[in-house]
């Protein structure tokens, strides 16, 4: 278990799931939008 890379920082394993994460927020975002009607900023009262 020495050998294993770390799990926290700039490292490919961070990366990979950052990436995963924003795809998935991206996809909900617009999903969101086409239920509802609006968009994001007007949803969260920005406009």
């Amino acid at each position: 278990m020495d050998n294993q890379e770390s799990k926290f920082g700039f490292t490919k394993f961070a990366e990979i799931w950052n990436g995963r994460l924003a795809m998935l927020g991206f996809v909900i975002a617009i999903a969101t939008e086409l239920v509802t009607g609006q968009s994001i900023l007007s949803q969260l009262g920005l406009i």
